[in-house]
């Protein structure tokens, strides 16, 4: 499984902020800033790791603010917010994520729906932070307060956090970028020329900057509407899965972990049971993790003739571990040949053994392509399943 760590950039002082406290640990809500931003990503399935990065005077603050709260030892940060960035991205070292997101501890208030869609679409890409599209027309004005261009809003964003990275590229990109000024951790990785993404941001993942910031966070955070936004919602998640497998010579076939008497075979790299196949990228694509090539891939030869249970074993072990049960499984077969109904009951007994849940909750069906198309004409088996995942309360 894939392991995300978080970096709580909170080395900041805050001057425009102004006051004696850092900003990250006064209150909003009965709760210090960096503490909200901590608890959102703690109570997140998928993140493994937090790693606060601070001002080396800030070491009693920060265990005062998070008492009680599972999180790294902090670590110091530098003179610029990238040093501080880079400093825990260092400390993460030992631990070895494969992804790391970056979010400022001013940001008291970010949704889970955020944090998925950042997880999600790193799948796809180096790097991808959340925006908001500029809608307000932009003005360039000199020192004198005189406008002296209208500045096109096209394909304009406004950066937020959690921005989201492969580790060891992000890494390695900060390294590079030592002794130059990058307003952000996009930018790092831009100088060294990987393409970053850009996802929704959230009109209420405000960075607080100034007081009145944080009166309106205040206000925010005392809705009632705005607060369900910080519950995970919605509770469950839909997963689609296809696969296909070839006939050739043989005299049986396996479907759900069942071997059935057939005239032919399925041919694939492992036992080719194209129903577990199609359950099992129903699971991944369920909890955005790839697909069943990404875990086995058909160039190693360890798979070969493997069974295709532990395919699926292993696909809903990583949806538990992010925090979510299977619902259900709703599963076609689509062949000529040959016939599901009698083996359906075995099929949904054993398909329920192996992703643990009850066999009530597992439907197996067949159909056929009335002989169109390769199923029709005996040349393949496909099959199609739909999944329900819920988070667990």
């Amino acid at each position: 499984m894939a392991r995300i760590a978080v970096i709580i950039v909170a080395a900041g002082r805050g001057h425009r902020f102004g006051g004696e406290m850092p900003k990250q640990y006064l209150e909003v809500h009965q709760q210090p800033l960096v503490r909200h931003a901590v608890q959102a990503f703690l109570d997140h399935p998928a993140i493994d790791l937090i790693l606060p990065v601070i001002h080396p005077d800030d070491a009693d603050i920060l265990a005062n603010a998070l008492g009680g709260l599972d999180y790294l030892e902090p670590v110091a940060g530098g003179a610029a917010r990238q040093d501080s960035v880079r400093n825990g991205l260092e400390g993460l070292a030992s631990s070895a994520p494969d992804y790391v997101l970056v979010h400022d501890a001013a940001r008291p208030m970010v949704a889970p729906a955020l944090i998925d869609r950042v997880i999600e679409a790193l799948q796809d890409t180096s790097g991808v932070i959340p925006g908001i599209a500029v809608v307000d027309t932009l003005k360039r004005a000199d020192d004198d307060g005189i406008i002296t261009d209208t500045v096109s809003r096209d394909g304009l964003w406004r950066a937020q956090t959690p921005q989201g990275f492969k580790y060891a590229d992000l890494l390695a990109a900060h390294r590079s970028a030592i002794g130059q000024e990058l307003t952000d951790d996009a930018a790092v990785m831009e100088a060294s020329g990987y393409r970053v993404a850009v996802v929704l941001g959230d009109e209420n993942n405000i960075k607080v900057t100034t007081p009145d910031d944080l009166m309106r966070m205040e206000e925010i955070m005392s809705d009632d509407s705005a607060q369900a936004k910080l519950v995970r919602s919605p509770s469950f998640r839909i997963g689609s899965g296809y696969d296909v497998h070839k006939l050739g010579p043989g005299d049986h076939v396996t479907l759900c972990g069942v071997e059935i008497t057939s005239e032919r075979a399925l041919i694939g790299h492992s036992d080719a049971d194209v129903a577990l196949h199609a359950v099992t990228d129903a699971v991944f694509g369920a909890i955005a993790d790839g697909d069943i090539g990404s875990h086995f891939p058909p160039t190693d030869s360890q798979w070969r003739g493997a069974s295709s249970d532990q395919f699926l074993a292993y696909a809903c072990e990583r949806m538990r571990e992010r925090g979510f049960e299977l619902s259900n499984i709703d599963l076609t077969i689509i062949c000529e040949k040959p016939k599901i109904g009698p083996h359906r009951d075995a099929m949904r007994a054993r398909l329920a053994e192996i992703a643990q849940i009850d066999v009530s909750c597992v439907s197996v069906k067949a159909t056929t392509t009335e002989r169109l198309g390769f199923t029709g004409r005996g040349e393949g088996i496909a099959a199609e399943a739909v999944i329900i995942i819920e988070i667990l309360r």
